[in-house]
């Protein structure tokens, strides 16, 4: 029986010190830590399980931020991916797991330039500027 519908994948922003984290995938591209949602768990609790899986950071998530359906041209397969606005309080760096090839934090300015999927772009924006409006705020 086919498959209906698509894989669900759960990502997170994670900003500190004004530089976004992100892993580097088998497809060479960088992409926003993640993964799938397990039997019993929130999208939030995925985020924040995955983000500490993949990177050994402890987070918090704070608000969605955008979703949308993302072909993976070199699979020909479609995701639909949700991805949260996180923060930590944590100043360990970063550690690599066995998912994927690097692991670095990078400054808004350098995002544009990076190979990552347009969505990924979008959302780190987003946080960005709403990390942004939190502080003016106060």
């Amino acid at each position: 029986m086919a498959e209906s519908g698509y894989p669900v994948s759960i990502k997170g922003v994670l900003v500190r010190d004004d530089r976004v984290l992100l892993v580097h995938n088998e497809r060479d591209e960088w992409e926003l830590p993640g993964g799938r949602i397990e039997r019993g768990e929130t999208p939030e609790q995925t985020v924040a399980r995955e983000i500490t899986e993949e990177t050994g950071l402890s987070v918090d998530v704070a608000e969605i931020l955008d979703a949308w359906v993302y072909h993976i041209a070199v699979a020909n397969k479609d995701v639909f991916i949700v991805t949260y606005g996180c923060t930590t309080t944590s100043a360990a760096a970063p550690v690599l797991s066995h998912e994927h090839s690097r692991v670095a934090e990078f400054a808004e300015h350098e995002v544009p330039r990076l190979r990552m999927p347009e969505g990924y772009k979008r959302s780190i924006a987003t946080w960005f500027d709403r990390l942004r409006t939190s502080v003016t705020a106060r």
